[in-house]
């Protein structure tokens, strides 16, 4: 009996981000210690001559993409807006080592939405990216559904 199965992984990284124009303290260069949550879903695989007999996905497939895609990208870096980064490049690039440009206000929601569509196109057939949790810190996160965004 086939049953459609969920598998979540946590990743933890280290990143900063500044928010361009924003009222509060945020509008700083400013780190958290994010906590990522991976949600996939599938069919376990059900042939008996396959050595991943019964798995969704391996976990340690699940974590060579996510470490590809996300965490080898963000981690220890910090998250700029283009517009902000176009600003101060100069600045930014002999203050910070790694820096990541993206084309969006770096905010808990975009990095979410944005992580999502880093993953999904990168699973392996049958294995479908369900949803995500982004921590920014130990009391908030933001969330992404594939079912809210198909």
């Amino acid at each position: 009996m086939t049953q459609l199965i969920r598998l979540t992984r946590e990743f933890t990284f280290e990143m900063a981000h500044v928010l361009e124009g924003y009222d509060g303290p945020c509008r700083n260069v400013h780190g958290h210690s994010y906590r990522l949550y991976v949600t996939v879903k599938g069919f376990p695989v059900s042939d008996s001559l396959n050595p991943k007999l019964g798995m969704v996905i391996d976990f340690g497939d699940l974590k060579k993409v996510v470490m590809e895609k996300i965490i080898n990208v963000f981690d220890h870096s910090v998250a700029v807006s283009r517009n902000y980064a176009g600003k101060n490049m100069e600045l930014l690039s002999r203050a910070f080592g790694n820096m990541v440009v993206v084309d969006y206000q770096p905010t808990c929601e975009n990095l979410v939405a944005d992580f999502a569509a880093r993953i999904a196109g990168s699973l392996p057939e049958g294995v479908i990216l369900h949803s995500l949790r982004l921590y920014e810190t130990a009391k908030s996160y933001a969330e992404w559904f594939a079912e809210d965004n198909s």
